[in-house]
């Protein structure tokens, strides 16, 4: 973690901890090559675009909406 941006550390470290059964997602799922929810799950989760959550991750959307941000608010990724 460098500090360059905050909230998609944020948002990665939370994604990671949550394991897909805690939220509802099978084991039928498919293989999973990092631990945690996919992207597309937390966005399909907090009902916003896969690609806008990946922009949020990857820092190149510096100014998310307050909606995206209360969606993703709404979307208990707690452990």
């Amino acid at each position: 973690m460098d500090g360059d941006n905050p909230l998609g550390e944020f948002l990665r470290a939370r994604r990671e901890l949550v394991r897909p059964e805690d939220v509802g997602i099978g084991a039928g799922a498919g293989l999973r090559r990092v631990p945690g929810l996919r992207r597309q799950e937390v966005a399909q989760l907090a009902g916003i675009s896969s690609d806008y959550y990946l922009r949020l991750e990857q820092g190149r959307d510096r100014n998310p909406s307050l909606q995206g941000l209360e969606a993703l608010a709404r979307t208990d990724l707690r452990s």
